[in-house]
């Protein structure tokens, strides 16, 4: 919001709003990797799996709020 008020270039905007959507998409592949590993290996703990999903699920509803 801070480029589009101070008159930012187009593709500056756009680089950021790539930026954040990459690191929001890396932090859920790296929040998932353990169980994926764990299930893959025959390891897997369902319970922990299902805490991941409710922890993003929160992360996106007060991300929605702002």
């Amino acid at each position: 919001m801070d480029l589009i008020a101070t008159d930012a270039s187009a593709s500056d905007v756009s680089d950021k709003i790539k930026d954040a959507l990459m690191a929001k998409a890396a932090a859920r592949i790296d929040a998932f990797k353990p169980d994926v590993a764990a299930t893959v290996f025959g390891d897997a703990d369902y319970e922990e799996g299902e805490e991941v999903v409710d922890e993003l699920q929160d992360e996106e509803s007060t991300e929605e709020d702002e």
